[in-house]
């Protein structure tokens, strides 16, 4: 094999993460700076590790925790009441996993969460039947086992609200990383607010340049 033909194939992986890079810093879009209420869902295509079947409704859990302690957004409990929407998808650390999905893993229950200046109450079997078009996403509602190949490190992506089927959509922002979803941190919301607080910055120096 020539030295050309290994290098290219690097040469195109290190393209592939300069643009995937370049793209995480790109300026939000107005409506997720104006957005007042989120929903937290778990992603459809997330399966549940069999040596940890509540990953990711712990990770939807700790997300809601810290969206809560940051205090811009209002949870909200129904996509049709939600401005954005944030899926989370814990990593199992392999790219190759065996799962169980679907049935009341993921179920979220009656919750009575107090936290300084917020109480939130609700309750939710599975997850919105709205977030997804009938037929494209898992439609099986019983426990099923299966492999996962997807990857391996933790996923937080945010998607447009007020919209039919938000989750059928590219995300307007993703976030991966090992432990990205872990408490008390919560890395990914971390992330998230900062890609806010630069794009207001950004909005904020443009609009100066502009008056005269």
């Amino acid at each position: 094999m020539s030295r050309t033909s290994v290098l290219l194939p690097v040469a195109l992986l290190l393209s592939s993460f300069a643009v995937a890079k370049d793209k995480s810093k790109a300026a939000l879009p107005a409506y997720v700076l104006n957005a007042q209420t989120v929903l937290v869902v778990i992603n459809p295509e997330a399966g549940e590790p069999l040596t940890d079947p509540t990953a990711n409704r712990g990770a939807r859990e700790d997300v809601e925790r810290a969206l809560m302690k940051w205090g811009r957004f209002r949870l909200v409990m129904e996509s049709q009441a939600a401005d954005l929407v944030l899926a989370v998808r814990r990593g199992t650390g392999a790219a190759v996993t065996p799962t169980i999905s679907g049935g009341p893993l993921d179920d979220r229950p009656v919750i009575f969460q107090p936290n300084p200046g917020d109480i939130r109450i609700g309750g939710q079997q599975g997850r919105p039947p709205d977030l997804t078009q009938p037929g494209m996403g898992p439609q099986s509602t019983g426990p099923r086992l299966g492999t996962e190949v997807g990857p391996s490190v933790d996923t937080l992506e945010l998607y447009r609200g007020g919209v039919e089927y938000p989750l059928d959509s590219p995300p307007v922002w993703r976030y991966m990383a090992k432990d990205g979803l872990r408490p008390p941190q919560v890395p990914a919301v971390d992330q998230l607010r900062k890609a806010i607080d630069e794009t207001e910055k950004t909005a904020a120096q443009k609009q100066g340049r502009k008056k005269p």
